[in-house]
């Protein structure tokens, strides 16, 4: 299924000062719901080809994080896997959410893992999709590194439009990616979403700077399902296994043919193994 225009309809919220729109599939429940976490570059219509069939059982929760898409992109907010999974947290407790079935990608990753490290009683279940703790051997990918390279970063960030991001996608990705997909990433694309995509990548020189426990206690026995596109040149498919150091009883999903964004390249192919592993999770 070909990548469309559409958009989840949203909500604001003002979360420790900062305007933050939410997707919320049922807001007057409460207690258990699905939370999708968008990484870089977002935003949360990632997810449009998926929540919907996932709202058929399940409160779903989606967001723009502070940075990216309608949300706002203040200078001063803590542009750091910490701050993003305190501002997570706190979009949570706002939305009465007690057990969250955790939905990751990307960077979403990072800050939905430690948040779950600190709160693994509220943790039902997880799903990384080419994302994880991605443990020694791990190096940053080309894009990631001028981002972290003062002044090459910025002149970077400046000349980059949706035509330069689509040409330098499809020239690592196994499959090209939709003019669709790029537009969208693109209108949200302001300067400030730039300098809060700098400021990220530069607090986070090593990914498992942030997990320095390497043990997740109780949040490392809840259901986990990993999903990762075979061909991720961002993230290499070899993590996908590793993922089983950290959450033993993890079930791996590896899709061939498909990159760093399979729910883009085919919506299906992610659809199945997510609803199915939901379904038996998410209480009736």
């Amino acid at each position: 299924m070909a990548v469309t225009d559409s958009m989840l309809d949203t909500t604001d919220h003002l979360i420790d000062g900062v305007r933050c729109a939410v997707y919320d599939s049922a807001p007057d429940d409460r207690g258990e719901a699905v939370v999708f976490v968008h990484g870089v570059p977002g935003p949360m219509d990632d997810w449009a080809e998926l929540a919907p069939e996932i709202a058929a059982f399940a409160r779903v929760i989606a967001m723009d994080m502070p940075g990216y898409g309608r949300s706002q992109h203040p200078k001063s907010f803590d542009y750091s896997v910490k701050g993003y999974a305190r501002f997570l947290g706190l979009l949570m407790d706002r939305l009465a959410i007690e057990r969250a079935h955790l939905v990751l990608h990307d960077f979403g990753g990072l800050w939905g893992l430690r948040w779950a490290l600190e709160h693994p009683q509220r943790l039902a279940s997880l799903t990384l999709i080419s994302t994880g703790v991605l443990d020694d051997g791990y190096r940053w990918h080309r894009l990631a590194r001028i981002w972290q390279t003062p002044i090459v970063g910025e002149l970077f960030q400046l000349a980059s439009t949706p035509r330069t991001m689509k040409k330098g996608l499809d020239r690592v990705n196994p499959r090209p990616m939709p003019r669709a997909y790029v537009d969208r990433v693109g209108r949200y694309a302001d300067w400030a979403h730039k300098r809060a995509v700098l400021r990220l990548y530069r607090d986070t020189p090593e990914p498992l700077s942030w997990f320095p426990e390497r043990d997740f206690g109780a949040a490392a026995h809840v259901p986990v399902c990993v999903i990762w596109g075979a061909g991720d040149p961002y993230n290499p498919v070899r993590f996908a296994e590793r993922q089983r150091n950290f959450f033993p009883d993890s079930e791996v999903h590896l899709l061939d043919g498909l990159g760093h964004w399979p729910f883009i390249d085919d919506p299906q192919a992610v659809r199945t193994p997510l609803t199915a592993f939901l379904r038996e999770h998410v209480r009736a």
